[in-house]
This record gives structure tokens, sequence and C-alpha cells, in this order.
């Protein structure tokens, strides 16, 4: 489980996280949603150490891991899929993919998951020599998800997803996304399309200004008032 407790993070002297609090659940999809600046990125970029935060502690698994390094966390079982994609571009898919795995010595489990990310994205497998910068953005998007699970990890921290995709790559992508939940991975997921977050999650959180303001199911809150007239535009 990953426990995000009264956690304050700043850049310079802004304040952006003001005392954010929330729980993530093992084998669960938990959505955070809300307007740009809100604090979502800020909130992924804490956990994985990018951010260190001024306040308050992030437990993973029981652990503090507050203020470690990211190298740290990431060997913990913590991998995140960025906004942006920003796969390695004059790299090919193949060694995209392998770095994923960098922290790895198990050979065959290697093996076995680099057959696993090309039957979930069976184009990426036709791409292997191809350098990552010439993929089309939903071929990134697809290497950037295949990248992180090359790590194995126990939680994946998603950083909008379907950001800049064709409505048939974020449908491709979002099933994935389900098929791993399945698996029993834990997913944080930020996302600015509130309508499809809500879907896919167990839970979810509304952030406003660094603040959690509402909570629930990903089905209670999609049809909250509130969200509907904030987020989904009804």
């Amino acid at each position: 489980m990953l426990e995000v407790q009264a956690v304050k993070a700043s850049y310079g002297a802004t304040e952006v996280l003001h005392e954010l609090s929330f729980t993530a659940m093992p084998g669960q999809i938990t959505s955070l949603i809300g307007a740009n600046g809100a604090g979502k990125t800020t909130t992924l970029n804490s956990i994985i150490g990018v951010v260190r935060p001024t306040a308050g502690k992030i437990l993973w698994q029981g652990r503090d891991i507050t203020g470690l390094r990211t190298p740290e966390i990431i060997r913990l079982g913590i991998s995140l899929i960025p906004e942006g994609r920003h796969v390695f571009p004059q790299m090919t898919v193949a060694e995209n993919l392998e770095m994923g795995a960098y922290i790895r010595k198990d050979k065959p489990g290697i093996r076995r998951d680099f057959e696993w990310v090309f039957q979930l994205f069976p184009k990426l497998k036709a791409r292997l020599g191809q350098l990552a910068g010439t993929l089309s953005g939903g071929e990134q998007q697809m290497l950037a998800v295949g990248r992180a699970l090359m790590a194995d990890p126990d939680l994946i921290l998603m950083d909008e997803p379907s950001m800049g995709l064709a409505p048939v790559i974020v449908d491709e992508v979002f099933r994935v996304i389900r098929e791993i939940s399945a698996l029993g991975k834990t997913i944080l997921l930020v996302e600015q399309n509130a309508a499809l977050a809500l879907n896919i999650a167990h839970q979810a959180f509304v952030i406003e200004l660094g603040r959690v303001v509402l909570a629930g199911s990903g089905r209670s809150l999609l049809h909250n008032p509130e969200v509907e007239k904030a987020y989904l535009g009804l």
C-alpha cells in the first residue's frame, strides 16, 4: 500500500502541496484528477523522489521512503511513466526497453517481460530496431509503458498517459492499463481526462490547490454533481 501523509512540497518559495493525504490500495487503480496546476504531477514527483517533500511522510509497503533518492525508490518496486513520454530518442526500441530493466539481474525474467511487453503492444516488436525518436506519439507512449514494466514494478505511477494521443490509441493504452491492473500491479494514475480516469479507477481523489477535496470510488465520483460540473463538462 502507498500512503501519502500530510505531504507538503514546494518549488522554491512556492508551496504546491498543502498537507496532501491519500492512500493507494494494493492491486487497485487509484486516479488523481484536478485542474492544471492542482499539484498532481508534483505528487508523483514527490513519490518518486524528484521533488523532496518539506513536510509529511510517504510510506510504501510500510516503509518510509520520504526523501530517498530516485534510484533507491525504483529499486523498491516503483516506476514512473512521465508526462510527455520522455523515451530516449537516439536509442532503439529494444535499447529503451533494456534501459527499463537496468536494475535487474534475472535474465530469464527479463526475457519473459520482453515477451509480455510485445504481447501487450505487438507494434513494438515490429519496431525493435527502430530509433524511438522516429516513432509516432502513440508508439512512444506504448514504449514508455513498456519501459516502465521492464523494471518489474509493484507500483506504477502514470502521468497523463492519454495526452496528445488519437482516441483509438488512447483506447489501446487504457486497455493495457486494465490488463496490468488485473495482474495485481498497483497503479496511481494522473489523468486530465476525468471521465477516462474515473471509469477505470477503483478509487479516486480530486485535488485542488494541493489538497484533496473529494474522495470515493471511481464510479461514485463519476456521478458526483460537483465533479460533473467542474471536470466532466456536464
